[in-house]
């Protein structure tokens, strides 16, 4: 049974804002980068906001699908940025880090890019090179994009297997 992890308006900006100062504490700086990449749809958000705090003003998207509305599946590649070349100076941007898939993709592509999301699971930490909050394996992160306002049902009322 999954976790089930509601992220705010408000949580996703701040902690997309913490992205940006970890990024700004490894030594990215303004002027350094020649942009950011963000993973569509979901990287768009925390891509855009690091984007403004590191003063960034060229914004890429590589469009990944690996999703739909409740399952993960294989990726594909529906559209890739252009004039990146091997994303040396680039940030790839993503909301969540989940098996590595779509990051593997996306090194394969840029490799020399700086990789980063705001979550990330235990099976896609190794893909990442800076994220923020770690999550477990078994936890569905609902977007706030992706979230209708609902009554949400407490924990304690909810089956947990043993």
């Amino acid at each position: 049974m999954s976790k089930d992890f509601p992220v705010s308006w408000e949580e996703m900006h701040r902690n997309s804002k913490a992205l940006a100062w970890r990024l700004l504490d490894m030594g990215v700086e303004k002027g350094k980068w020649k942009g950011v990449i963000g993973i569509t749809r979901g990287g768009l958000v925390p891509a855009c906001i690091v984007a403004r705090e590191l003063d960034i003003k060229m914004v890429e998207t590589f469009c990944i699908s690996s999703y739909d509305h409740k399952d993960q599946r294989g990726a594909e590649i529906l559209k890739e940025p252009s004039n990146v070349g091997d994303g040396e100076g680039w940030l790839v941007i993503d909301d969540l880090v989940d098996t590595g898939s779509t990051f593997k993709i996306a090194r394969e592509k840029f490799p020399k890019a700086l990789y980063a999301c705001v979550y990330a699971k235990p099976a896609g930490v190794e893909t990442t090179d800076v994220f923020i909050t770690e999550v477990s394996q078994d936890t569905w992160i609902h977007f706030p994009w992706d979230l209708e306002a609902q009554y949400s049902t407490p924990i304690a009322d909810k089956k947990v297997e043993a």
